[in-house]
């Protein structure tokens, strides 16, 4: 009952210290393009985005990615380099009204000091069709450089038009070497050290968001200053900052669990795939190699049996860019579970795997001469596409020939099995018929272990 009184005195002080402070994410909010952590595509030295920055030089773009990414950060810090007038609206309280007149104000602008207007819409994808439409025409004749950012495929929310008139930039979520120098800056700037499984934790629950790192390193600080001087931050404050357990596992318990996901899917069973995926999301692992491991997985040990496998697979792994983590957990479980219960095959695995052999052994086989272009001039003088049957030009739109160099032109490499959507290809594939799949019992043909 005492220990309870003193955790719930510490978490009072805590609050107050945070209510009586500025957030931590707006303090250390970068000032110059090199302050900012991550999006190396976009900003690194002499990338696109940062060129076109540096230059002055920026025409209308849309920032597409995740919270926390920074999209606001490269707004404010155009605002702060160009010489054009910078305007800021935010799409969520924006009227239609309200953009006219920041069409009005630069188009007086443009014609009393000759300067142009840059305005940032926040969320644009919150903007109707008739507030984009009226944005368009102002956009089209460049008396506004429009900086739109949106967490929403731009694709599907913002007019083509707008779209057509705008370079796209894509901002990636923060890998975890970004968000751990981001803690990193957070405890400097609170005046806090802490143990390095506190920061990895407060890293790893951050799901690819630098707002939520800083966010979270703030309340872990808060948490370690109740107890008075020095601040030194335990693992114990940064799980209660994230509310969530540190389940760690070293890098041999990395690789052993992955093992674990990969082997329970492949084995059919939906239960055990779940609970590694339950353990690998508790002990903050990435969701991105989550999903990777997924997408490989339904071609490797599904491929043709269910084809749908690697749809699922591979809007899973989409879903984690797009929603992130804590819902994006809900798709990687549907993924699981679509996989896990797939009727099963590595045919497509085993049949790349042995083309790989020929082609190595046989890399230098010559094209045979009535598949080789026959569209340039001269071509039919050397033979080229003499001989070859055009399948279409045949009722049943198969016409037998040889598609690849003598040297292995009668090896085989794919060979459907009986299992699920593949039954089908096992039935009426050149050479299987109704012969039985004696060669590979089962529909199994050698183990994917092999191949790794």
């Amino acid at each position: 009952m005492v220990r309870g009184s003193g955790d719930d005195l510490f978490a009072a002080a805590a609050a107050e210290r945070l209510r009586e402070r500025t957030p931590l994410a707006a303090r250390l909010r970068p000032r110059s393009l090199d302050e900012i952590v991550g999006q190396d595509h976009l900003l690194g030295p002499g990338r696109p985005l940062r060129r076109l920055i540096e230059a002055d030089r920026l025409s209308s773009v849309i920032l597409w990615g995740p919270p926390g990414t920074g999209k606001t950060t490269l707004a404010r810090l155009v605002a702060s380099t160009t010489r054009q007038s910078f305007v800021e609206l935010s799409a969520v309280t924006a009227t239609v009204k309200d953009v006219r007149e920041v069409i009005a104000a630069a188009r007086s602008r443009l014609g009393e000091q000759g300067r142009g207007t840059i305005l940032f819409l926040d969320e644009v994808h919150r903007f109707n069709r008739a507030q984009q439409d009226a944005l368009l025409p102002a956009v089209e004749e460049g008396l506004l450089v429009l900086i739109g950012a949106t967490t929403e495929n731009p694709h599907f929310e913002v007019n083509p038009p707008l779209m057509s008139r705008s370079t796209l930039f894509r901002l990636h979520p923060l890998d975890t070497d970004a968000l751990t120098e981001l803690v990193r800056r957070g405890l400097a700037a609170e005046g806090a050290d802490a143990d390095p499984d506190a920061v990895a934790h407060l890293a790893a629950r951050s799901a690819g968001d630098g707002r939520h790192a800083l966010t979270g390193t703030e309340v872990a600080v808060a948490l370690a200053a109740a107890r008075g001087e020095p601040v030194h931050v335990t693992l114990a404050d940064a799980e209660a900052a994230t509310d969530a357990k540190a389940v760690v596992y070293g890098r041999d318990g990395h690789y052993d669990i992955a093992s674990a996901f990969i082997k329970s899917i492949r084995g059919s069973d939906a239960d055990a795939g779940l609970y590694w995926l339950a353990r690998m999301l508790e002990a903050g692992e990435d969701p991105r190699f989550i999903a990777r491991r997924l997408v490989i997985l339904a071609s490797e040990d599904i491929g043709m049996a269910d084809s749908t496998a690697l749809l699922v697979a591979e809007a899973a792994a989409a879903a984690v860019d797009r929603v992130g983590l804590p819902e994006a957990a809900l798709n990687l479980a549907h993924a699981v579970v679509h996989l896990a219960t797939a009727p099963k095959s590595n045919r497509v695995t085993v049949a790349l795997s042995r083309a790989r052999a020929d082609a190595r052994a046989a890399g230098a086989g010559e094209v045979p001469l009535h598949l080789r272009d026959a569209h340039y001039r001269g071509a039919a003088a050397l033979g080229h596409g003499r001989g070859y049957v055009y399948p279409h030009d045949r009722p049943e739109g198969w016409a037998e020939q040889i598609h690849r160099p003598a040297e292995v032109a009668d090896h085989v490499y794919y060979e459907p099995s009986a299992h699920g959507a593949e039954a089908e290809l096992h039935r009426r594939w050149p050479g299987h018929g109704d012969r039985p799949d004696e060669a590979h019992p089962g529909g199994s043909s050698g183990g994917p272990d092999e191949l790794a």
